[in-house]
């Protein structure tokens, strides 16, 4: 028998469960972030443009020079430039950061539906990191070269 004023496991993982994550003015467990500054015309340019505009400041920080954003229905969900240098961290790839900053702002455990923009293509480790986030299709470079879903390659 508990103590009066506890309460259970159970009756806390059912409240959580009851959350709407995603409503409000942020997701429910979603970090307190600074705010993204959304595109004014939601399309495959303008969010290829911000991947490259990731791309340029990460160069001008002397990282190397690739940058990514994850977008779904039209929002920036999470962005980022490489950080392999600054962090001296081979896995700080832009692709890798951009869905670890997308998660966290959004407080979900995928990005279903997503779509992942970066300035080059992805490698095989942020493709495979894509993958499992649930990313939808990858747009890369100029060009906007479609890359369809990621795929799950084995060696």
């Amino acid at each position: 028998m508990k103590p009066p004023g506890l309460v259970s496991r159970r009756s806390v993982l059912a409240g959580a469960a009851a959350c709407t994550v995603g409503t409000g003015p942020r997701a429910a467990g979603a970090q307190e972030l600074e705010p993204i500054e959304q595109a004014t015309t939601p399309n495959d340019s303008t969010f290829i443009a911000r991947a490259y505009r990731e791309r340029h400041e990460a160069s001008a920080r002397g990282d190397q020079s690739y940058g990514a954003v994850v977008v779904r229905d039209g929002r920036i969900l999470g962005k980022a430039g490489s950080r392999v240098v600054r962090d001296r961290d081979p896995t700080s790839h832009a692709e890798m950061l951009a869905i670890r900053d997308a998660l966290k702002r959004t407080g979900h455990a995928d990005l279903k539906g997503a779509v992942l923009y970066s300035s080059s293509r992805a490698c095989p480790m942020c493709e495979a990191a894509a993958y499992f986030a649930g990313i939808a299709r990858m747009v890369h470079g100029r060009a906007r070269d479609d890359d369809g879903a990621p795929q799950l390659r084995r060696c």
